[in-house]
């Protein structure tokens, strides 16, 4: 088994109002020390097209810089972990992220995107949290959907809230109450 390897810290700022979570980052990542690094994974073309920019022509430090001008925050739910390969289904002795280093700072988020289904599992305790969440295919290489069709479940992270007028103060109210008892993510 390999030896422990550490996370990358969060992409955000006090404007986000979307965090986009992935699991862990891949070999390729963690060696580039840079989210998304491996030339195949799908994050940068689908965040691009999503938002209008082509994330994926731009130097890393302009990607994120580009991400948080358009309110949208990066991190993964695994903050160190043991793992052979780039697989998640690999991954073991998971120790998570906690979420209030995000929340301290982002007091506008509203909305959670998961990058897969390995973060997707925690979706429910965001839920419960008030916030908006979408489950996203995974951008990796290793999930084997075409591009467009990923690209059509992507691009829910612009669209706009579902809930009418008050949902947002609502959300927020619950969100507040619960931050007291949040665990760690």
């Amino acid at each position: 088994m390999s030896k422990a390897a550490k996370g990358f810290p969060p992409v955000i700022d006090a404007n986000i109002e979307t965090l986009i979570l992935g699991s862990f980052p891949s070999v390729a990542s963690l060696g580039k020390a840079q989210y998304y690094a491996h030339p195949q994974n799908h994050f940068w073309r689908l965040v691009g097209a999503v938002i209008g920019e082509p994330l994926n022509e731009m130097e890393y430090e302009t990607r994120k810089r580009t991400l948080l001008k358009h309110r949208i925050g990066l991190w993964d739910i695994i903050d160190a972990c043991r793992r052979d390969g780039s697989l998640d289904s690999n991954i073991r002795d998971a120790r998570h992220n906690d979420f209030k280093q995000v929340t301290r700072v982002a007091k506008k988020l509203r909305r959670v995107c998961f990058n897969g289904k390995t973060a997707g599992k925690r979706e429910p305790e965001f839920a419960a949290l008030g916030y908006e969440t979408l489950v996203l295919p995974s951008s990796s290489p290793a999930y084997t959907m075409r591009f467009e069709e990923k690209l059509k479940q992507w691009k829910k992270i612009a669209a706009p809230e579902r809930e009418p007028g008050a949902g947002i103060a609502t959300r927020l109210a619950a969100r507040n109450a619960a931050h007291s008892s949040i665990r760690s993510c």
